[in-house]
C-alpha cells in the first residue's frame, strides 16, 4: 500500500491525475449514498479519460482558412452545448463545478504539448505498475 501512495503522490501534480482522483471520489460518494453501482457514470468517466489523454497527431498538412473556420465552428458548438448544460444545472452542480474549477480547467484547456506530457506520464505509470 505504501507503494501506491508513493505513485499517487508523485503523479498528483498532474492535472489529469487530480481530476480523475476527484471524479473517482465523487463516484464513490454517489455509490455509497445510493447503495448501487453506477455503471453508466463509471463508463462516462472512463470515456472522459480516453478523451483527455488523446493527443492530436502532429499534422504534416497545413489547413486552409476554410478548414480552420470549420474546426472552430465545431468547437464553438461543443462549447455552447457545455455552456447550456451548465446553465441548466441545479445550484449544487454549479457550486461543485465552481469549487473544483482549479482541478478540471487545466485538463480541459491543455494544449497538445501538455496532453503529450499527460499521456507520456500515464504510459510510464502503466509500465511501472506491470513490473
Amino acid at each position: 500500500m505504501g507503494e501506491e501512495e508513493t505513485n499517487a503522490s508523485s503523479s498528483s501534480s498532474l492535472p489529469d491525475t487530480e481530476l480523475f482522483g476527484l471524479l473517482s471520489n465523487l463516484l464513490q460518494q454517489v455509490e455509497s449514498m445510493t447503495n448501487e453501482e453506477e455503471v453508466e457514470l463509471r463508463a462516462k468517466i472512463e470515456a472522459l479519460g480516453v478523451e483527455v489523454t488523446k493527443v492530436p497527431s502532429k499534422s504534416t498538412q497545413n489547413l486552409d482558412e476554410l478548414e480552420i473556420a470549420a474546426e472552430l465552428d465545431k468547437l464553438s458548438a461543443k462549447l455552447a452545448h457545455v455552456d447550456e448544460m451548465i446553465s441548466s444545472a441545479d445550484v449544487e452542480v454549479k457550486s461543485l463545478l465552481s469549487d473544483t474549477a482549479d482541478v478540471w480547467m487545466p485538463v480541459i484547456t491543455a494544449n497538445s504539448d501538455e496532453r503529450r506530457n499527460f499521456t507520456s506520464t500515464v504510459d510510464e505509470e502503466s509500465s511501472n505498475k506491470t513490473i
